[in-house]
């Protein structure tokens, strides 16, 4: 199966679009290959493209020339897609100026081309659902995916405690020792989250009042155990394919609340909220600047080897971000 989804692609040359008055013609630099544009290609995901299509709802790329009516950006600048569904694992392309983001050049580029998906959604669940403060705590799932690192930076800046559930695997140790040096405060399997000893864990740390999931099935039950009463957990991600159940005892004597969130849909709903997506963006890039969030693990692989790259993103375990660089 995993080769026939590979063979799906084909890497073709096509003549750049004219540009409009209030295009962009953009030279991409790096887009990663996320586990949502692998659903899209699936067909799994809740935007389908119509085919043929290009890859890929992320990136950073350099802007080449404007059309005349362009006010916001000039040749020189980086932009970013601001919504999904751009198609960037191409060399170039022309886009209208409002499906674009300015970013400073002045952040790595490899922070740049994985931005627009994974810190702004750890950003918001962190933000949006529980009103947390220094010293309060975080629990998550799938902790070494994109969004499990940004959320272990963007927690730590803030002073918030994080405990970090990652599958058992031939190489725990080392993934252990790799989210701690991001900030993780603990890091323990799934078969851990059933033991006894954390009761010993939260001695030092108070019951977290946010749950982030992005696995689904058993794990998320377990996770659900050591929320707070009246504690949320936020799904954003179902990488088991297995459905969240939920004990009726943690509905009605622990209140707990369940919330689902999709980066793509809150930015749809922001649409007009210029303000507020500009400030979650500059939050990003301070952070950036002082060294508190950086890019996921990465792969950089040159466009032409895409075939490699999909193969890598779709193995089981995977502890590095796919990234194609044109």
């Amino acid at each position: 199966a995993l080769f026939l989804r590979v063979s799906l692609f084909r890497l073709k040359d096509l003549e750049v679009a004219e540009l409009g008055d209030s295009d962009v013609h953009v030279k991409m630099l790096a887009a990663p290959i996320n586990p949502a544009d692998i659903n899209m290609i699936q067909g799994t995901y809740a935007l389908l493209s119509s085919l043929p299509t290009v890859g890929g709802n992320e990136g950073v790329g350099e802007v080449l020339e404007v059309g005349r009516r362009v006010a916001a950006l000039k040749p020189g600048d980086w932009v970013i897609p601001a919504s999904t569904g751009l198609g960037t694992w191409r060399t170039q392309g022309v886009f209208p100026e409002k499906l674009l983001l300015k970013v400073p050049s002045d952040i790595p580029m490899l922070c740049a081309a994985t931005l627009s998906v994974n810190p702004c959604t750890a950003y918001r669940m962190l933000t949006d659902f529980e009103t947390l403060a220094p010293g309060d705590s975080v629990i998550q799932n799938a902790a070494n995916s994109g969004v499990g690192q940004a959320v272990i930076q963007i927690a730590k800046a803030s002073g918030i405690k994080t405990i970090n559930v990652v599958r058992d695997r031939p190489d725990l140790a080392k993934l252990v020792e790799r989210l701690m040096a991001l900030g993780a405060d603990h890091v323990i399997t799934e078969e851990m989250l059933r033991k006894p000893e954390m009761k010993d864990l939260f001695k030092g740390i108070p019951k977290p009042r946010l749950a982030l999931n992005c696995v689904g099935g058993k794990s998320t039950t377990d996770m659900l155990r050591h929320l707070q009463p009246k504690g949320t957990m936020v799904t954003y991600g179902g990488m088991a394919k297995q459905p969240v159940m939920v004990p009726v005892s943690a509905f009605i004597f622990q209140d707990v609340r369940l919330r689902g969130f999709w980066i793509t849909q809150w930015k749809k709903d922001h649409a007009q909220d210029q303000e507020r997506l500009a400030s979650m963006m500059d939050a990003l890039y301070q952070l950036i600047r002082r060294g508190q969030l950086t890019a996921p693990a990465c792969t950089e692989v040159p466009l032409q080897d895409y075939k490699a790259a999909l193969e890598a993103a779709m193995r089981p375990f995977t502890s590095s971000k796919q990234i194609l660089l044109f």
